[in-house]
């Protein structure tokens, strides 16, 4: 995920941020980082093991609020964390050990970060890490099972390099994953817990010869951006891409053709809730290949081009699973739109003016209006395209419930 996430707003929300005791804990700094950047007021506790990793003075500098470390301190009056629990309108335990969601999972509470998770009734959200043997262990596995159960949210780990120098299942997830997990908890949108979705991005390449091909201008931006604000909503993403990033949280697929994404399609979409079509798919690839680089040369050169697979068109889902479509037209958009929605038959398709500066492909920007078989559900302004892909995935959970 991208370190800058334009359009993240955490405006006067009230972030209560619990710190443990692991080598992690330095990415804590960057967590908090970004939420005050965001506007979040941000107020940190830490257990005493976190204090060995990190000095609270650099907590207390970034969110200009005293670090909370001891419930037993003189002036507190065993309070601290009972006062905490309350003004907080979510708790972030960054990272969150095997020893504290085990305690959070039998409700302990022998310092004020596990005080403080048993007296709030403001929503839990775990970002845990350590070793990947820990994370395996059954008993860390029921234990975070059970807190799902009883309404926290997880961020899962990521796979990489490990303190114990192991590459493996354990690290902790990147801070923007955090804050957008966040952000989503806040505004109420963590609904996609368990939720399969397959999204489409980037521009496809159809070659000519070994070193050239037929392509456009998409930048996969906004298909990035559906994927990333999926995951932050609790989704299990399967990205389908021409121009793979290494997103963290998700399963990235990388193609090159139309004829590879439907291949990469095929099994996920069978299985998905949802599947979002925004990849900008080429309508035609070269009749032949040339199997050596074309020469240039002074006369005219022409090539023969046939249509390629229709994606949409092809696409079979299982009962009740979505499909959505994108439309990116330089005239007529909502007229052709409607007819593309129509004979793809789509559950909702997203139209967006193309070929204006500044917006659309190849830009942080996107436009959008969004439309089902009756009529137009949302009308975007211009926005971020994070912005653009909450709004899209709104009017999805929208229409999934609807149909219901």
């Amino acid at each position: 995920m991208s370190s800058f996430l334009p359009g993240l707003d955490l405006r006067e929300r009230r972030v209560a941020m619990a710190v443990c005791g692991g080598i992690a804990a330095y990415k804590a700094i960057d967590v908090l980082r970004i939420l005050t950047e965001a506007g979040a007021e941000v107020r940190v506790s830490m257990t005493p093991e976190a204090q060995r990793f990190i000095r609270p003075l650099t907590f207390e500098a970034l969110s200009d609020q005293p670090v909370l470390s001891d419930w037993l301190e003189p002036g507190a009056g065993g309070e601290a964390h009972i006062r905490l629990s309350e003004w907080a309108e979510i708790l972030l335990i960054v990272p969150a050990t095997a020893n504290t969601i085990a305690k959070l999972a039998l409700g302990l509470a022998d310092e004020i970060v596990s005080g403080t998770a048993l007296a709030t009734r403001a929503p839990l959200l775990l970002a845990p890490a350590m070793n990947d043997v820990m994370l395996v262990h059954p008993r860390t596995e029921e234990h975070l099972t059970t807190l799902r159960e009883r309404g926290a949210c997880v961020v899962a780990p990521a796979v990489g390099r490990l303190a114990s120098g192991k590459v493996g299942a354990g690290r902790l997830a990147a801070p923007e994953r955090i804050v957008a997990a966040a952000e989503a908890v806040l505004q109420g949108r963590r609904r996609l817990e368990g939720w399969r979705v397959v999204i489409t991005a980037g521009g496809t390449r159809e070659a000519i010869d070994p070193v050239r091909y037929l392509g456009n201008f998409s930048s996969g931006k906004m298909g990035r951006a559906l994927a990333q604000v999926a995951e932050a909503r609790g989704a299990q993403v399967t990205l389908i891409t021409t121009l793979p990033t290494g997103l963290e949280g998700l399963n990235e697929i990388a193609v090159g053709s139309a004829q590879e994404m439907l291949a990469a399609l095929e099994q996920p979409a069978r299985e998905a809730d949802a599947v979002l079509m925004a990849a900008a798919v080429a309508d035609y690839r070269a009749a032949e290949v040339a199997p050596a680089k074309i020469k240039r040369r002074q006369e005219r050169l022409e090539l023969g081009l046939v249509p390629t697979a229709d994606l949409l068109a092809g696409l079979r889902l299982r009962p009740g699973a979505l499909k959505v479509g994108f439309a990116a037209e330089t005239e007529d958009l909502i007229e052709r739109a409607r007819e593309k929605l129509r004979v793809k038959r789509l559950d909702l398709i997203v139209a967006n003016p193309v070929g204006l500066d500044g917006q659309g492909l190849g830009s942080d920007f996107n436009a959008a209006t969004i439309l089902d078989a009756h009529r137009v559900i949302a009308e975007i302004p211009r926005r971020s395209k994070w912005e653009v892909a909450q709004r899209i995935w709104d009017a999805v959970e929208a229409a999934r419930a609807g149909s219901r």
